[in-house]
């Protein structure tokens, strides 16, 4: 299929999944993952996907770009990540290792290394080799990546020029294998005829664990009618293969794609040995009655073990009236609503469970916290919508949601803890609740308001240091029940979310308290000087409590002059910001004064202080009746300015050395003409700084973007391109000050 400008919106799908099914083969991949960029600033989205179940790719289906996960470093740093084996994963990404701890290669690489990537920009990929790769990544398979990334990349652009740009759907499209040729008649009969020659019985599974062929004489082996396995999950159609262990088996086929063997109890008391074989279409089963010593469940699994049969469920007591009458009604009796849907099983929970748990440990924010249990739990459990509440004076607070209207939140927002709902009465009470029905939870509180399609509902506490501080409220659209086991889980998670929530909450206080001392000390307005368009942003990494030493200020001298200063303290810590305020004061004080005079003055100032924290500097004196600009810097990143005819250029200044390291360092100034149209751009490292790129490529870079962009637009629009353009090319690792300053004719 050609790469022809996509004519209709799924077009672009369609080729993006051909590309990526045409690069597996070609890389000899198992496993492909494209991610696109979310329209959340900071995150990817998993767009397509091939080779792997759909369970093994919601965990991963979102991901920050500070997340410390391979495809965020590839597109963060615009670099090639390659995991040689499963030691290299679990030392340098220890969430990955521990979620999903088989053997894989992996390569993870941005779909474009360009600055001006266009609808390619901020797009990666994933792929996964079987456990059987070596560690290094051969030159054939390097340049297969490179080529089939350039070809994604097209795609992609191409489908946005023809007003259709392609973006991840909220769930990521599992890509089926190209089916291999059909056998005629004859061969189709060979080889039934060789499968019943052999000994025991066979079995194939699809990549998502369901069989889709099964012989008679293995349906025997497992106690099971053929027309029951055929289409199911193995540990959904016997319950004595839902064991953890028994799923872990095929999850590691399906992921290292190399052979796994154990034997498993059935509960008459004879063994199944069973020999899974895998390829990229899915897993071949032979079934055979086992022998040897059945290992005890729980035990290390490697590739050939045993396992013990789940113990069987207490006997149920006899159903009293009360229950019956509490009993929600079956699809089948008078009144039943709709057929109870099945939960995941206790391996699936578990995997799910555990990447949460792992999740939780490195959430900052409470928008964080939200984010991953939604990514995590609600798929885990086969929930639709969930939301997090939390108790602020006596009232309920909506700390987020996923999969519920706002209208509908807004609702429960600012309720009453005394008021009368489940919500209000798991806080008060610490006990949990859970509704298998619409019907039994109108009995318990008549007044819920009930969302259309929801069927279920489990309200579980979030307690931490002993006290309730909030609920989580998870809904399920079709009644169901909820075992002992599932209920003891949701209870210990809502345990580690609490915990988690509070930490974030704390820290979300604290962020915002260092924030607002950090913005309290740069100038609220700057002063307005005629013949000058002036505009200034100030913009924090987004990470930490640190407190940056980042500042600007414009100084109004007189009628036809002023001074404009940027700077930037060593360190993130309250006492750069202190320093921060001395070095502005200290430069508003020599303001007027020669450049290279003010920067000597201040450097004085600062080595008198003896703060242990150095400051790059850059002043310029700006004489607007003259048209001309002098400027001296301390360690300072040039300045760049666009002339009047569109030219940019990076001014290149005397060296000078940081302020506060030597009392009698001297500054000299360069003079530079500044005439009406000209823009002047003083800025810190922030917006230049890129862990993959030089640093005098990067600021030639945004000059050369100056000039291309900034024209006669207004100062302030300028000013927001240039952190877009930023931010573009790299997730924020420092706070970015910037001061722009363009002169104009008298009247202008």
């Amino acid at each position: 299929m050609g790469d022809t400008p996509a004519r209709d919106p799924g077009a672009g799908h369609r080729r993006l999944g051909e590309a990526l099914l045409d690069l597996r083969a070609a890389a000899g991949a198992s496993i492909g993952m494209l991610y696109l960029p979310a329209p959340t600033q900071g995150m990817l989205h998993l767009a397509l996907t091939i080779g792997v179940a759909r369970e093994f790719a919601v965990p991963w289906s979102r991901v920050g770009l500070r997340d410390p996960i391979p495809v965020a470093d590839a597109v963060r740093e615009r670099r090639l990540v390659w995991l040689g084996g499963q030691e290299e994963t679990a030392s340098r990404y220890p969430r990955l290792g521990l979620v999903v701890p088989y053997r894989f290669s992996l390569a993870a690489t941005p779909l474009d290394t360009e600055p001006d990537a266009g609808a390619a920009a901020g797009a990666g990929l994933v792929m996964l080799w079987p456990g059987s790769h070596g560690h290094e990544l051969a030159e054939r398979e390097r340049e297969a990546l490179a080529a089939g990334c350039a070809r994604l990349a097209e795609i992609l652009r191409r489908a946005a020029d023809d007003g259709h740009p392609v973006r991840a759907a909220a769930h990521p499209v599992i890509l089926a294998p190209r089916p291999p040729p059909t056998p005629g008649p004859v061969e189709a009969a060979a080889a039934m005829a060789f499968i019943r020659r052999l000994p025991g019985g066979s079995c194939a599974l699809d990549l998502n664990g369901k069989i889709t062929f099964i012989t008679q004489e293995a349906a025997d082996l497992l106690g099971s009618p053929v027309r029951r396995l055929v289409g199911a999950l193995p540990w959904e159609a016997l319950p004595w293969m839902d064991t953890p262990a028994i799923e872990e088996h095929y999850r590691a086929a399906v992921m290292s794609r190399l052979p796994r063997s154990f034997t498993a109890v059935h509960p008459a008391g004879h063994r199944v040995r069973f020999d899974l074989h895998p390829d990229d279409s899915g897993i071949s089963v032979r079934i055979t009655a086992g022998d040897g010593p059945a290992a005890p469940a729980g035990g290390a699994l490697g590739p050939d073990v045993a396992v013990e049969p789940p113990p069987p469920p207490p006997p149920a007591r006899p159903e009293s009236a009360a229950d019956a009458a509490a009993r929600p009604p079956a699809a089948s009796e008078p009144g039943g609503e709709q057929q109870v849907a099945p939960g995941p099983s206790r391996a699936t929970a578990l995997y799910q469970l555990m990447h949460l748990a792992a999740s939780l440990t490195e959430a900052a924010h409470a928008q964080d916290v939200v984010d991953k249990a939604a990514d995590q739990l609600v798929p885990a459990l086969g929930a639709q919508a969930m939301a997090l509440l939390v108790e602020e004076e006596r009232r309920l607070r909506i700390v987020g949601h996923r999969g519920y209207t706002d209208e509908l939140m807004t609702r429960y927002d600012g309720l009453p803890v005394t008021a009368p709902s489940a919500t209000t009465e798991v806080i008060r009470t610490r006990t949990p609740l859970f509704f298998e029905s619409p019907a039994a939870l109108l009995a318990a509180y008549p007044g819920f308001d009930i969302e259309d399609g929801m069927g279920a509902w489990g309200f579980v506490p979030l307690i931490t240091s002993n006290r309730p501080v909030g609920c989580l409220v998870l809904a399920y659209s079709r009644p169901r029940p909820f075992a002992a086991g599932e209920k003891a889980v949701l209870i210990s998670l809502a345990g580690l979310i609490a915990q988690a929530l509070e930490r974030a909450r704390l820290y979300d206080s604290a962020y915002q308290l260092a924030r607002s001392l950090q913005t309290g000390l740069l100038p609220h307005d700057l002063p307005h000087v005629p013949r000058l368009e002036v505009a200034a942003r100030y913009l924090p990494a987004g990470h930490g409590l640190d407190i940056g030493g980042d500042f600007y200020d414009l100084i109004h001298i007189d009628g036809t002059t002023a001074a404009a200063a940027i700077g930037d303290v060593q360190g993130h810590n309250v006492g750069a910001a202190a320093l921060m305020g001395q070095v502005r004061t200290a430069v508003h004080a020599s303001a007027g004064a020669p450049p290279a005079e003010v920067l000597a003055r201040t450097n004085r100032l600062l080595t008198d202080l003896e703060p242990g924290l150095f400051t790059s500097c850059l002043y310029a004196h700006i004489d607007l009746g003259r048209h001309r600009a002098r400027l001296a810097t301390a360690g300072h990143p040039p300045p760049l300015l666009r002339r009047a005819d569109g030219t940019a250029e990076v001014v290149a200044l005397p060296p000078g050395l940081l302020l506060g390291i030597d009392p009698d360092a001297g500054y000299t100034a360069a003079e530079i003409p500044f005439e009406p149209g000209s823009l002047l751009a003083l800025y810190t490292d922030g917006l230049v700084e890129s862990p993959a790129l030089d640093i005098e490529e990067t600021i030639a870079g945004v000059a050369a973007h100056l000039a291309r962009t900034a024209g006669d637009r207004p100062l302030e629009a300028v000013a927001d391109d240039l952190l877009s353009h930023a931010r573009g090319r790299v997730p924020a690792t420092d706070d970015i000050a910037l001061l722009l300053l363009r002169s104009r004719l008298p009247g202008d």
